[in-house]
């Protein structure tokens, strides 16, 4: 919280652990970016046009494109506050997207992007980097204003790399440059090129990374969030006594934000898939099929999970899950980066404010409105008053602990 810097190292501070988590999916991240304008309107409307979505979560945690959302919401920027207002995140989509994914012209870009595919990343994923480093600068890791946990996956190793602030208090080789974290957990295979960096620490000690696209790992990153968070209030510490039991998850308040998907459309069947080999599986009708199979099964797993367990401990309306499976066209796409589709994105956003909230049916996997759940916008509502009474009660417990804060750095 903005106004207790002990709360970054210690969650459980005050009556709620409060987590934010954003899926991936390339452009589609539009589409959460304007939820969180939505979100934090709300929270100025409470506390003041000054506030951020920063000021208000224990963790913020990102796969792919919701890494880099989430680090533009906590980077610091001019006088210790986000470099980012959520607005601004849908503003740099819209402006940068169609440099990141240069659209092929011409009377066959299928065949292009076939032969693309077949050779080697889509695109080269120079300007993204540009960017990233220019808007980052050597802002690292453990200099974001609340806790993140961004996710990627070590090629070399095959294993997850989790960059998560909690992990990098201890381990200091995890503390990268915020940009290097955002160019690998967005190196999605077949898109973007996989990307290889040393870090080093202040003792001269260095790890290479090898890392590709987290949506290997989580493209939903909700539950590494809730572990992460978990692991540290656990943690003894001599100078904080959590006020939250770790495994007392009704204390638990999080918002899981998807990028959208085409559940709808029916884009593939096994009549199809059967025929594949390797080149269907990278490539049909524009598509990545291995890639989208992985991040929809992946993210419905941990939403499904989820939602189960926040019902069992009779917590259901601590957990909200924002997502639109009815994605048609060039929508569901992570590249395609047209102003017209760009467009259409941001109205999804808007459109998916005013559907219902919805929640899992644990028995037929499939979404239905909860009943008198109102809105999206309403229960966006109703979660900023939460935590901003959250912020205010750690604003006035805090008084006490100032000269333990003071000590970090």
């Amino acid at each position: 919280m903005a106004n207790s810097s002990l709360s970054r190292y210690a969650p459980g501070y005050g009556n709620f652990v409060t987590i934010l988590s954003i899926d991936g999916g390339g452009i589609r991240g539009i589409i959460p970016s304007v939820i969180l304008t939505q979100l934090e309107a709300e929270l100025q409307e409470l506390d003041g046009e000054d506030v951020r979505i920063a000021d208000y979560f224990d963790v913020v945690a990102g796969t792919s494109t919701g890494g880099i959302i989430t680090t533009m919401l906590t980077a610091a920027g001019e006088s210790n506050r986000p470099a980012y207002a959520a607005k601004d995140v849908t503003t740099f989509y819209l402006d940068n997207s169609p440099k990141i994914f240069p659209q092929i012209g011409g009377p066959f870009p299928w065949l292009v992007e076939l032969f693309k595919v077949l050779t080697g990343p889509k695109y080269d994923g120079k300007y993204l980097h540009q960017i990233l480093r220019r808007e980052l600068g050597d802002r690292r890791l453990l200099q974001t204003l609340t806790n993140v946990v961004i996710t990627s996956f070590d090629i070399k190793n095959l294993q997850p790399t989790i960059f998560s602030s909690f992990q990098a208090m201890d381990d200091s080789l995890l503390n990268a440059l915020l940009s290097d974290i955002c160019i690998s957990t967005s190196a999605a295979p077949s898109f973007l090129p996989a990307y290889n960096f040393t870090n080093t620490d202040n003792e001269g000690n260095t790890r290479e990374y090898n890392l590709i696209d987290g949506a290997l790992a989580a493209n939903n990153p909700t539950l590494v969030a809730i572990r992460e968070v978990t692991k540290e209030v656990y943690k003894k510490n001599p100078d904080f006594t959590p006020s939250i039991d770790p495994l007392d998850f009704t204390r638990f308040l999080v918002i899981s934000l998807g990028t959208g998907s085409a559940k709808n459309e029916h884009l593939f069947d096994a009549t199809m898939a059967s025929k594949w080999g390797v080149l269907g599986w990278l490539y049909n009708n524009g598509t990545t099929p291995i890639l989208k199979s992985y991040g929809e099964g992946s993210s419905d797993m941990v939403d499904f999970h989820l939602a189960v367990f926040f019902s069992s401990i009779q917590s259901p309306d601590n957990y909200l899950r924002i997502q639109d499976d009815t994605l048609t066209g060039d929508l569901p796409s992570v590249d395609k980066a047209t102003t017209e589709n760009l467009q259409n994105l941001v109205s999804v956003g808007q459109n998916l404010l005013d559907k219902p909230v919805t929640r899992v049916n644990m028995l037929t996997g499939s979404y239905e409105p909860v009943d008198k759940g109102g809105t999206n916008k309403d229960a966006l509502k109703r979660f900023a008053k939460l935590l901003s009474d959250e912020n205010k009660l750690r604003g006035s417990n805090f008084g006490n602990q100032t000269s333990k804060s003071s000590t970090i750095s």
